[in-house]
């Protein structure tokens, strides 16, 4: 099978390297950052749209199968995470070791775990709900966790919660409370305002990497320490998914509700992940605490597209 690069993919490492090298300075790094925490505040709002309450209603009997992936996602992923964390000092540098340990955090992902879903066959309703419950729970649960288990380095108070939930929760209910009027234009226009979606991303990443080129945070980042991370998120990726192949079978789900576990249960969303660290770590951090995200998501996607191909079944 023949895989082509994602456009995505490239869009993330060229913002990365583009941010690394010419980065954003001054007040054009301010203006840079007010567009960015807009733009996601748009994203989530057009999620709301996007959700129909079909979809919800439908996916909600799915009482086992949304048990399984918050479950997976908030209770497993995070044992990983601290699990990983013996690693720093003889792997992993410390910043990439608290990236490690953000990435098992956050929530999962919407989009390419339902289109991935999608195409192997699964519950795509139940998978619509389960990743839109854990973005959702994620606003409130990521920073808790944070708190707990990363006291020592981010910045987790009352105004941080209040950030977040204005940039990401309130935008996804406006979504919602909108969606008569909206949601018409919403699925008109869904592919061009998925791209809008992808570039809302891709200039957190900008401004994520800016900030670090400014602190002059790379010149500390050696190619082994990129790659001791890499192989690392490698090892959860693949752990998560075995995971979650195990727990579907254990829990006795049928066929297309351990799809939606396999790629939502294992999936991870920068969309979510990256304006949560924004607000809770320093700004000259960022860049490092999201790499390891970004690599995960990356290797995600590429994982995922061969695995949806394997599971569809063919059409008759």
């Amino acid at each position: 099978m023949r895989l082509r690069p994602d456009p995505f993919i490239v869009g993330l490492l060229l913002s990365a390297l583009v941010a690394s090298f010419v980065p954003a300075t001054g007040d054009a790094l301010e203006v840079l950052k007010h567009v960015a925490v807009a733009a996601i505040g748009l994203l989530f709002f057009l999620y709301g749209t996007r959700l129909s309450t079909a979809e919800t209603v439908a996916g909600l009997t799915r009482w086992r199968l949304h048990l399984v992936i918050l479950a997976t996602t908030f209770v497993v992923f995070p044992l990983l995470g601290l699990a990983t964390q013996l690693l720093e000092g003889n792997l992993l540098r410390p910043s990439l070791a608290s990236g490690v340990l953000l990435l098992c955090l956050v929530p999962s992902t919407v989009q390419s775990c339902v289109v991935y879903t999608q195409i192997a066959g699964g519950n795509v309703a139940g998978a619509v709900v389960s990743a839109s419950m854990s973005n959702l729970l994620g606003v409130f649960l990521t920073p808790a966790l944070v708190a707990l288990l990363m006291a020592a380095d981010a910045s987790v108070d009352a105004g941080s919660i209040i950030r977040i939930v204005l940039q990401l929760f309130v935008p996804f209910v406006l979504g919602q409370l909108l969606r008569p009027w909206l949601g018409g234009f919403v699925t008109r226009h869904d592919s061009r305002l998925k791209l809008f979606d992808r570039g809302s991303i891709l200039l957190v990443v900008f401004v994520a990497f800016s900030e670090g080129a400014e602190a002059h945070i790379w010149s500390s980042l050696s190619v082994w320490s990129i790659l001791a991370v890499a192989l690392v998120c490698a090892v959860l990726l693949a752990v998560a998914m075995g995971w979650a192949v195990l727990v579907g079978r254990l829990a006795r789900l049928p066929r297309a509700d351990r799809v939606a576990v396999l790629f939502c249960g294992s999936n991870k969303s920068l969309a979510s992940g990256l304006p949560i660290a924004s607000v809770l770590f320093a700004g000259s951090n960022v860049a490092l605490i999201v790499l390891p995200l970004m690599l995960y998501h990356q290797m995600q996607i590429i994982t995922g597209a061969v695995l949806a191909k394997r599971l569809a079944r063919p059409t008759r």
